[in-house]
């Protein structure tokens, strides 16, 4: 009897091995939303980390996170780094791409709580009497990440700070 409880857990536990073996190796998490400004008020927002702390949802995470800018004041060449005790963690942003009123590209490496580097896009385009602002981040998935996929669902945990940052950026942009 034992044998064979063994030999279903064993079973069961290579099926979800091999599952998770097949799942992507790449993911992307995008959200958007219709801010009724104009790019040109909405990317001075993005473009300059000294003004995250008014829309980014991970600024609140802890409020006691230790925060150094570096580089440049703004666009491509600024950088910001974060060390938390808490929820976020520690890690680092560059803005390797900036496009006046329509793109900033990051480069976004975690150390804690784990190690990860992801690109992340802010696309503004105009729409009607406002603009569209896509928040898009991508990256690959270790073999951990795809395993932790089989039971939580990253597209909807990161995607609800994603929503949470836009609607945000909504409040100031439209102020």
């Amino acid at each position: 009897m034992f044998i064979t409880i063994a030999v279903i857990l064993l079973v069961l536990i290579a099926a979800l091995l091999i599952y998770a073996a097949t799942r992507p190796d790449g993911f992307v998490t995008t959200r958007t939303a219709n801010i009724k400004a104009p790019p040109e008020a909405i990317f001075p927002l993005i473009n300059d980390f000294s003004r995250w702390p008014t829309w980014s949802p991970y600024e609140k995470l802890d409020p006691s996170m230790k925060r150094t800018l570096s580089g440049a004041e703004s666009g491509k060449g600024a950088a910001y780094a974060w060390e938390s005790n808490g929820k976020a963690g520690k890690g680092r942003m560059e803005i390797i791409n900036s496009a006046p009123s329509s793109l900033v590209s990051l480069k976004l490496d975690f150390e804690k709580p784990f190690r990860a580097n992801n690109t992340v896009d802010f696309t503004l385009t105009p729409s009607g009497d406002g603009t569209s602002v896509t928040w898009a981040m991508r990256g690959s998935r270790p073999f951990i990440a795809k395993l932790m996929g089989v039971f939580m669902n990253f597209d909807t945990l990161i995607g609800k700070d994603f929503e949470a940052g836009l609607a945000n950026l909504k409040g100031l942009a439209e102020q």
